[in-house]
């Protein structure tokens, strides 16, 4: 393991992805990245393997194929949860770039980061603001 690796990832942000690695521990969490800003829940790697496996086992043999892999990974994943964590996965992820709208607007996504690219987090999910009712008088 090269030191700049191990200086680039927050140790706190680090031992959250693992406690949900290991134990399936979610947690509301946004991070900032270049400058983007991510919200959601934090999921383990087996649930975000598994859930992308899901979205592919119904269509082509292409795309079984696909699902077929993705259980895989999901499964090694849980085969040897110890060790250290690369990657940050989301569920019902809202990403914001610049402006107060969310992409995607719509839709349950689930997301996965580079633990090394976060510059910093805090828990809580951002919620997208809805207007408020007009008084009337």
């Amino acid at each position: 393991m090269s030191t700049a690796t191990a200086s680039s990832k927050d140790s706190v942000l680090e031992f959250f992805v693992q406690a949900s690695n290991k134990h399936g521990f979610a947690l509301d969490i946004t991070l900032n990245m270049n400058g983007a800003v991510i919200s959601g829940t934090m999921i383990s790697a087996k649930e975000y393997f598994d859930t992308l496996s899901e979205t592919f086992e119904d269509g082509s043999e292409v795309a079984q194929n696909l699902s077929e892999q993705l259980s895989r990974a999901s499964e090694s994943i849980e085969e040897n949860g110890s060790g250290e964590a690369h990657f940050i996965h989301l569920k019902n992820t809202k990403v914001y770039i610049g402006d107060s709208k969310s992409t995607p607007s719509k839709g349950q996504i689930i997301w996965r980061g580079k633990l090394s690219e976060v510059n910093g987090f805090f828990l809580g999910k951002i919620s997208d603001a809805k207007p408020a009712a007009k008084k009337t008088e």
